[in-house]
């Protein structure tokens, strides 16, 4: 198991590259775009890492990053209740997030090819042939952080993608009056709006929409003049802020079924092991978790055969993140996106305080 390839160079896919290679594993990875880059992201990240990213010298401090103590619900009528965060968190965009961790990889001596898209992985004895659209790999080992939905997913017949996708999320960066400390998710008529600051005093704003809806708007600008300025907070931030991209960045096809942490002998980190309902605003915790985690396994385990590490590593992973991503899908149902739920949603924060609590606490882990 020492020489590894990672597909995929989000937050999971770099940190495992950068702590396989510095426990001396021979470690390649391939990403289809070129540092740095915007990704559609809530970008938050749960305190449940800090101990963690500090330990490894992977805390990206010199961002100074926004530090994130109180959660704000809203309704889809604008009424609004703010709770604190027990473990809190910190804001940073991918743009800086994975760019800083790319060097970091570069460093700890990973092998990163840029520019380069995975279209096809094989395996034969214990061997792994990977081919990209410029050349082709063998490795002992392949780890899967392609994302959400790839077109290495497609090729691999995972057997989520047939099932229906019917979320696109729109993500912008602002320059606004959000209170710093706080993370928001605003309920309109089809879908939320998460909104928090991260480095440089800019703020993140990242909408989930169903996509009927969309298609019935006929575009981005119509949907959000038409259904998000409904609940009058949202229409505030998007009449009163300055909106620095030229245009947003969307993602379509968007699924929350359950996925498989490890799919035809490829072990599975972050969003392409499981994806949490956006609005529990802990994926990017996730995928970093589920980095330690796997990486924790190969480096106590490397004589071991691919077997052994497929067994612990599924294992390891279902007892870390099932219950949280079926809790997230249920919150994602049964609480947001509509007046009567969301309104149910804000009694509950209001007046039982406790229980809005251990929802949160129920989407969100423990440190490590």
């Amino acid at each position: 198991m020492k020489t590894v390839i990672i597909i995929g160079g989000g937050l999971s896919g770099l940190i495992a590259g950068i702590r396989l290679s510095r426990a001396g594993f021979k470690c390649t990875l391939i990403e289809k775009k070129i540092y740095p880059f915007h990704r559609v992201c809530g970008e938050y990240i749960s305190n449940e890492t800090l101990e963690f990213l500090t330990t490894e010298n992977l805390y990206p401090a010199e961002f100074h990053p926004a530090q994130i103590h109180r959660f704000q619900l809203s309704t889809t009528s604008g009424k609004q209740a703010t709770l604190s965060l027990d473990l809190g968190g910190f804001g940073i965009s991918r743009y800086a997030m994975d760019n800083f961790l790319y060097e970091i990889a570069l460093s700890a001596g990973v092998a990163c090819h840029l520019n380069e898209e995975v279209i096809e992985v094989a395996s034969h004895k214990n061997t792994f042939l990977v081919k990209s659209d410029k050349k082709q790999y063998t490795g002992d080992l392949v780890i899967g952080g392609m994302g959400k939905r790839s077109r290495i997913d497609a090729s691999l017949n995972r057997s989520y993608f047939t099932k229906p996708s019917p979320y696109a999320a729109v993500k912008y960066h602002i320059v606004s009056d959000h209170a710093h400390d706080t993370i928001a998710l605003h309920n309109f008529a089809g879908g939320y709006c998460g909104v928090s600051n991260i480095e440089n005093n800019k703020t993140n704003l990242c909408y989930l929409v169903h996509r009927d809806l969309l298609r019935h708007a006929g575009d981005i600008k119509t949907l959000e003049e038409k259904v998000l300025f409904k609940n009058p907070l949202l229409k505030k931030i998007f009449t009163t802020s300055e909106f620095l991209f030229e245009k947003p960045e969307t993602i379509s096809e968007i699924s929350f079924v359950t996925k498989e942490p490890v799919w035809k002998n490829i072990v599975m980190t972050g969003d392409a092991a499981g994806m949490i309902a956006p609005l529990c605003g802990n994926g990017m915790a996730m995928a970093i978790h589920s980095a330690k985690l796997l990486t924790d396994i190969l480096i106590e385990n490397e004589t071991r055969s691919q077997a052994y590490i497929e067994k612990i590593y599924s294992r390891v992973w279902k007892q870390h993140f099932s219950s949280r991503l079926r809790f997230g899908r249920f919150v994602q149902n049964n609480l947001f996106g509509n007046s009567w739920s969301s309104n149910l949603a804000m009694r509950i924060a209001v007046d039982l305080p406790i229980i809005a609590r251990w929802i949160i606490r129920n989407t969100h882990g423990k440190s490590f």
